[in-house]
This record gives C-alpha cells, sequence and structure tokens, in this order.
C-alpha cells in the first residue's frame, strides 16, 4: 500500500481507503471482517458517514485495540432521528448526534471531523455563520476534531468551502463522468442519462478549478462516487456508454490534483481485496485514456488527463507532473510557493524539452505539450 500526504493535515494515508457501505451487513457482522482485512492490507483511512447506531457501534467493537491503526474520518449533522437517517443543521440535533457518535466509536477524537453534505449555497452560508460551524471549531480547539472537512457533490459549493479557508479536507465526488457535468444542487443529475445524450466537450471548468485550488491551499480530497455507484464498470448502467474497470477507475481519481486517498465502496473483502489489488497493477491496467478517448459524445481534445501516454520522453520528462503543476499556476495568475517547490524537486524540467513531439504523437487527447512545455519552462524559469 502506497500512502500521500492529506493536504496540509499531516496526515499520511492509505490511497486506498474504506467507505462504509457494506459495515452494516450481515447483522453488522461484516464490519470487523473489513477491519481486519484493511488492517492486513495496509489501508489505514476510512469514511463513516452513516449515522445509523448499530453500525457505529459495530465499527466501534472492530476498532478496539487498534484505534491508533486507523484514521476515522466521520460525518458531523449527519444523525438518527426516529429509526431513520437524518441529515440535521439543527444544533442540538447535532450535538446530540455527535455525542452518541464518538460513545459508540469507543474514541475520543475524530481525525476529520466531516461536515456532511453541503451541496447548496444557501445550506453552505448557514453552515458558516451559524452554530454548526462554531460548534465544529469548539470540538476543534478542544482537540475532539483534528481536522475539519467538509463533504459536497456540487463544485461551485465545494470550491466556497475551500476558499473560505475553514476547512482542511474535501469529500467529494470524483469520476471521468460526473467531472463533465456543471455545478447543480441535485446530485441525482450527475446520475441523469439525458445529461449525457448531447455531445459534451472536455471537464467541467468549475470543476478544474475547484481541483487546482485544493492543490494550490492544500485542502485534501478524498473521493466518493469513484464508481459511480457501480454504474461505470458496466456499460450498459455507465452514462458514457463504456465500462471501465476498478483500477481505470481508481487511477483516474488519484490522478486528478489534490486528491489524496479513493474511498472504495465494499460489500465484501473480496471487494475490499479487488480496489487494494490496485497497487500491483500494472501501467497497462491502469490505463484509463483508451477507454476514456473511445466514450460517445465526449470529448476531451486538447486536455491534459494525466494519463501519461506521453511518456516515454528521451529526456526523461514527467511531462504529466509538468503540466499540472502548469496547470495550477496558470489557475491561480502566479506561481504559489508550494507549487514552485514542487516543480523544482522533479529530476528534469521543461527547459529540458527538445521539441521531438514524439510525445504529441501518442497523446489520446491531442494535447499540445511542446507548446505547453515553452510555457512551463517560461513560468517556472527552468
Amino acid at each position: 500500500m502506497k500512502y500521500r500526504e492529506l493536504g496540509n493535515t499531516g496526515l499520511q494515508v492509505s490511497e486506498i481507503g474504506m467507505g462504509c457501505e457494506g459495515f452494516g451487513e450481515d447483522g453488522c457482522r461484516n464490519a470487523r471482517l473489513l477491519f481486519d482485512a484493511a488492517q492486513e492490507l495496509g489501508i489505514n483511512y476510512f469514511d463513516l458517514y452513516t449515522s445509523n447506531p448499530e453500525i457505529r457501534a459495530a465499527v466501534g467493537e472492530a476498532l478496539q485495540g487498534r484505534r491508533d491503526q486507523f484514521l476515522i474520518q466521520s460525518h458531523v449533522c449527519s444523525v438518527w432521528k426516529d429509526g431513520q437517517y437524518k441529515r440535521s443543521r439543527d444544533i442540538q440535533e447535532v450535538r446530540a448526534g455527535f455525542e452518541e457518535m464518538m460513545a459508540l466509536l469507543r474514541t475520543d477524537y475524530l481525525d476529520v471531523g466531516m461536515i456532511h453534505y453541503c451541496d447548496s449555497l444557501k445550506d453552505w452560508e448557514e453552515i458558516v455563520n451559524g452554530p454548526v460551524m462554531e460548534y465544529v471549531q469548539e470540538k476543534k480547539r478542544a482537540g475532539v476534531i483534528r481536522h475539519v472537512g467538509l463533504s459536497s457533490h456540487n463544485p461551485e459549493v465545494a470550491l466556497k468551502a475551500v476558499e473560505s479557508g475553514l476547512i482542511e479536507v474535501l469529500m467529494f465526488s470524483v469520476n471521468p463522468c460526473y467531472d463533465l457535468q456543471p455545478a447543480g444542487e441535485d446530485v441525482e443529475e450527475l446520475w441523469n442519462g439525458k445529461n449525457y445524450e448531447g455531445h459534451l466537450i472536455n471537464m467541467d471548468p468549475q470543476r478544474e478549478k475547484l481541483y487546482e485550488a485544493c492543490q494550490a491551499r492544500g485542502v485534501g480530497i478524498t473521493v466518493m462516487k469513484a464508481f459511480g455507484g457501480g454504474d461505470l464498470l458496466d456499460a450498459k448502467l455507465s452514462p458514457a456508454g463504456k465500462a471501465m474497470t476498478a483500477v481505470q477507475c481508481i487511477h483516474y481519481a488519484l490522478t486528478r490534483p489534490a486528491v489524496a486517498t479513493v474511498l472504495a465502496g465494499a460489500h465484501s473483502v473480496e471487494q475490499l481485496r479487488a480496489s487494494a489489488a490496485y497497487e500491483d497493477a500494472p501501467d497497462a491496467e491502469r490505463d484509463y485514456a483508451a477507454v476514456l478517448a473511445s466514450f460517445p459524445n465526449i470529448s476531451w481534445k486538447g486536455h491534459c488527463m494525466y494519463c501519461s501516454h506521453c511518456a516515454p520522453c528521451p529526456k526523461k520528462l514527467d511531462v504529466a507532473s509538468i503540466t499540472k503543476f502548469l496547470n495550477l499556476a496558470l489557475a491561480q495568475g502566479t506561481v504559489p510557493e508550494t507549487v514552485r517547490e514542487h516543480y523544482a524537486l522533479l529530476e528534469h524540467h521543461a527547459g529540458e524539452c527538445i521539441g521531438c513531439w514524439a510525445c504529441e504523437s501518442r497523446c489520446p487527447f491531442e494535447v499540445s505539450i511542446v507548446e505547453n512545455m515553452a510555457r512551463a519552462e517560461k513560468i517556472f524559469g527552468k
């Protein structure tokens, strides 16, 4: 298992994390099996969005004796009322739900306290200007919440949260189909087949801006819906009309700026192992470029997808990384110090490009790579 820094939190998280979908199965007995497998596989990060007290209690039981082996991302504002889940901004319900959660998990702190499911600007304003954010910050000052996060499916709302400086972690839905769709407050529209019937060109600019803002500001992204609820793995269900593999979906998410971990939903130990097998998958299995290029009605022409099809470079340039740093600098209108430092650490730099165009001949998306290398040399000075 490989590990990445979660933004500026200082946390080292496994590239493959666990969603909580399977924890409640088989009378919650599956929770212990999944945590046993996760520990064996080196998975140290998991998300717990559900407020079901039985599942929370099963997770708390599974964590006994190994709390220090796992990093918990659990949700504030996800409460259990009248026997069912509820998303709440009522501070009394939020407080009671949080206290119950901590008791059931049998822990005195969360590594990431995730403000739950904010997809509208009105809701964000209510959170940031009301008692919810005040409560979360109170818990952070007390050390009960180590780092503050927000979960969202709406890039417009997520960008507002990132730019506020109040969150350190963003839980966001990332996959090559959702990335085509514009911002919206109705999450169901991401699944609506009608939105994929017309010709779609390149990633939605607001989504791209969000990823770049997270990278520049040190906000780590934890990925949900990498498989689109499983739809992307089935050609009949995928809005793109083509099936991807789990490994391709994971690799796509992990090559987006600021992404640290993919929270793979697993209903069984076998499914969790299948996601963790990404770490041993050869480059040919990870490669998502060919399938993206084959999507009907969808074009990424001229847009770098960081797929590394341009490699190998005769001068050993890491073209995908150079392009990613270039895009981050262009998005900011300046060169953030962190971007400059990461660029400087590259073994080879854009100025070494000899303009042989071998990379462009291999690019499935017809990116002007040589031109990008010249721009990067000018911006970074080497």
